[in-house]
């Protein structure tokens, strides 16, 4: 039996990770299918677990909350769920727009809007104070060929890095927490660590400890991975907006003809074989087939066809597109789960909760590159030693190599793109 799900707490394509992981380390939960947007989880139970026990689970693997989805999300697939014409494709959808009920997806886009402006918010404020920073530094003063210091500089220096650190870099510090906890290092991992060893080298290098100091690389890098953090939450929120989008096409009633009669029906009472009126300017109600009359009708968003596509008899038509002057008698063949537009839904939300082979390498890369990075820091520092050099000079080569050898673009760039492209995809049919 499976059951839907709301998720609070997610952020990111990590996040999705470790609540599916967790969820399915469950005994009696079969699989689980996460997604950010809309943040929910549709799992599949071998028998009846409590939400309270996922509660725990989810509370012990980071700041997760689970709850049943009540708003039309409690779905039972294994033959409870109505999809017999009494459900159209509009209804099933509920909380994805249309004039449906908002519950969970309503609830959920909030949820992701927050998140969206407390990142926003932290890379604004990171951004602000890495402009001092970056002036106050003295390699960055040496590049310029400037002199800035002054009595109390670096103390000045120490203050505003500390905000950035622990304001601007919360999010991966807890993250890090989270995976450490679950013992699997991943991306959160690897830019903890770069944003930790430059602070705390630097804040000693600015109690005594001989050395340069790298509060401008770490001012840099926390408003560079909150940037691309917040840019990755506003495209997969962009991208449930195209599946908005698309269950907006649907209209919410329907001119069926009874006999000689023209009765307006809501869209979830049209069966397989009724006979619909489209006028002109409206939105064809279901796929079917063309008994009567010719129009042009516009499937740009459905199939992504720039041009009208006249249709005449015998012609089959797609629930969604837009009817242009002629009025058409249609057949309708397929609702609610078997029509064209549902399927194009279905199809995008599988492939956003649906790992791309890409997506499980950049996963199993972050791990091993964390472990790579820590390998290629003491390396480093165990090298420098042996040759002769101060164990302060082979200390800040350790450092430089740990924060540069972190390839942190990785862990954004593949959901990110995975994100654009179902969106694109979905609204270019």
């Amino acid at each position: 039996m499976e059951h839907t799900y709301k998720i609070t707490g997610m952020t990111c394509g990590h996040c999705v990770k470790t609540v599916k992981k967790t969820l399915e380390n469950i005994d009696g939960i079969q699989s689980a299918e996460v997604s950010l947007e809309p943040p929910q989880a549709i799992i599949t139970m071998q028998r009846h677990i409590h939400e309270e026990t996922m509660k725990g689970a989810l509370a012990k693997a980071g700041n997760y909350s689970i709850e049943m989805d009540m708003g039309g999300g409690h779905s039972e697939h294994s033959g409870h769920k109505k999809m017999d014409g009494k459900h159209s494709g509009h209804a099933q959808h509920s909380g994805h727009g249309g004039g449906a009920n908002p519950g969970h997806g309503q609830m959920g886009h909030d949820h992701h809007r927050m998140m969206i402006e407390d990142f926003k918010k932290r890379f604004w404020v990171s951004l602000v104070l890495a402009v001092p920073i970056l002036l106050l530094s003295p390699m960055i003063q040496k590049w310029l060929g400037i002199d800035w210091q002054f009595t109390g500089s670096k103390y000045l220096l120490f203050a505003l890095s500390s905000i950035v650190y622990f304001y601007g870099g919360r999010p991966f510090i807890k993250g890090f927490f989270n995976e450490i906890k679950k013992k699997a290092p991943g991306m959160m991992t690897l830019i903890a660590m770069a944003i930790s060893v430059a602070y705390f080298y630097s804040a000693a290098t600015t109690f005594g400890l001989p050395g340069e100091s790298f509060y401008w690389e770490l001012a840099t890098l926390i408003v560079i991975m909150l940037l691309g953090h917040w840019i990755e939450m506003k495209s997969v929120l962009g991208a449930s907006k195209a599946l908005q989008l698309l269950v907006s096409m649907m209209p919410s009633e329907a001119h069926k003809l009874v006999g000689d009669k023209v009765v307006d029906v809501k869209l979830e009472d049209i069966l397989g074989g009724d006979v619909i009126l489209v006028k002109p300017g409206e939105k064809v109600p279901a796929d079917g087939l063309v008994m009567e009359g010719e129009s042009y009708l516009n499937e740009s968003m459905l199939t992504g066809e720039s041009k009208p596509v006249k249709k005449g008899g015998n012609d089959k038509v797609i629930g969604g597109s837009i009817n242009g002057n002629g009025s058409l008698k249609v057949k309708v063949e397929h609702t609610g789960k078997d029509s064209y537009l549902n399927k194009v839904i279905t199809m995008v939300q599988e492939a956003q909760k649906t790992k791309s082979k890409m997506q499980n390498l950049s996963d199993r890369a972050a791990k091993w590159l964390t472990y790579i990075a820590l390998a290629a820091g003491f390396i480093t520092l165990f090298v420098w030693l042996a040759l002769g050099h101060d164990f302060v000079f082979a200390l800040e080569r350790m450092v430089t190599v740990m924060v540069i050898s972190c390839p942190h673009a990785l862990g954004l760039a593949v959901p990110l793109v995975v994100a654009i492209s179902t969106a694109i995809s979905a609204q270019n049919g």
